[in-house]
């Protein structure tokens, strides 16, 4: 199962779902997200059937156009979330469907298989020395990039106050709007870009490539530890993702187990994804709610807090240890004024 050719297959199965997992991880993560990218990657592959047709037969143009349309569909998506104020989920599960349909329009049910051998072997060529395809090197250089965005930059700051509070973030300057319309514009030009590398793969441009992919993609996202609520995650935490999916679903094809169940599975997975973080921080803070009470005790070691205006004293918060809290020095509280002394009584004498 280790053999080069399992792992060959493996990257050739991972590099269209994290193509388009890089982008979906930072729109999820400002709250929003995108389901129509295996529709969009399925309309950029008619479209270049449709090209060559006509006799387009550059690859560099057909790839330029493709690029093209993915960013308009994109932002068709990004228009009606931001423009409009529509939630993502609902303006997504439409074009899903609309750019699906207009893929069937574009191609029918006609399959365009007469590429170029050389485009169709080239994009799946080995790295020399190596059994792994030289186009995993495009992916690894735009996680980089995705990577430095998201960690590295007020960008990615701006991206995770966006997904904690939008209006929050709205008020410290970040254009919420904007910077969401392009985070779909992105989405829909990697969902290209992976309809170019599918349709020169299978050497095959067909109206249903892809269709489910839109599955994978956002179970990888979720699977890696990005909340669907927004707001949090890391785009390490979704390549490992990426490349568990990639693996568990080639080596379940080798078994010959049938797609139906491998769609079951990524079902299952996502469902898991999404509800393994909640279950867990509910019964943490059942348990913490539970645990009873320690009573405090005062030592040498313990750090203590004198209370202002008096001489008793309260103990540091739970979170706190011995070497966190510095000891607090206060003056011992003050002493009641003495009473002035009475005068003598004169006796008779003075």
């Amino acid at each position: 199962m280790a053999s080069p050719r399992f792992w060959r297959f493996v990257t050739l199965e991972v590099i269209p779902i994290a193509l388009i997992a890089l982008p979906m991880t930072l729109v999820i993560i400002t709250g929003e997200i995108d389901l129509s990218v295996a529709s969009i990657l399925g309309l950029t592959c008619t479209v270049m059937g449709q090209l060559w047709l006509w006799g387009i037969s550059s690859l560099p143009v057909l790839i330029a156009v493709a690029l093209l349309i993915g960013a308009l569909l994109g932002a068709v998506n990004g228009l009606f979330v931001t423009a409009f104020g529509l939630p993502s989920l609902a303006v997504t599960i439409g074009t899903l469907a609309l750019y699906r349909g207009l893929a069937y329009v574009v191609l029918g049910d006609r399959a365009v298989a007469d590429y170029p051998p050389e485009w169709t072997t080239g994009a799946i060529a080995a790295i020399p020395g190596l059994t792994i395809p030289w186009m995993i090197i495009v992916v690894a250089v735009l996680a980089v990039l995705f990577g430095l965005v998201l960690h590295a930059t007020p960008i990615g700051r701006g991206l995770y106050a966006m997904g904690n509070n939008a209006e929050a973030a709205r008020f410290t300057g970040i254009n919420v709007a904007r910077t969401k319309f392009w985070l779909f514009v992105a989405t829909g030009a990697m969902s290209a870009l992976a309809g170019v590398f599918w349709t020169l793969r299978y050497a095959s441009a067909r109206a249903d490539n892809g269709n489910g992919l839109e599955l994978a993609v956002v179970a990888a996202v979720l699977l890696g530890g990005v909340s669907i609520f927004g707001g949090r995650g890391r785009l390490i935490g979704v390549i490992a993702a990426v490349i568990l999916l990639g693996t568990l679903r080639n080596a379940l094809q080798l078994a010959y187990v049938p797609a139906n169940t491998l769609t079951i599975i990524t079902g299952s997975l996502l469902i898991v994804s999404v509800v393994g973080p909640n279950v867990a921080g509910m019964l943490r803070e059942r348990w913490r709610r539970r645990r009873p009470a320690t009573p405090c005790t005062r030592s040498e070691d313990t750090p203590w807090q004198p209370e202002i205006g008096s001489s008793r004293w309260r103990c540091p918060p739970r979170s706190a240890s011995p070497s966190a809290v510095a000891p607090v020095r206060s003056r011992p509280p003050p002493s009641p004024p003495r009473a002035a002394a009475r005068p003598r009584p004169r006796s008779r004498r003075d």
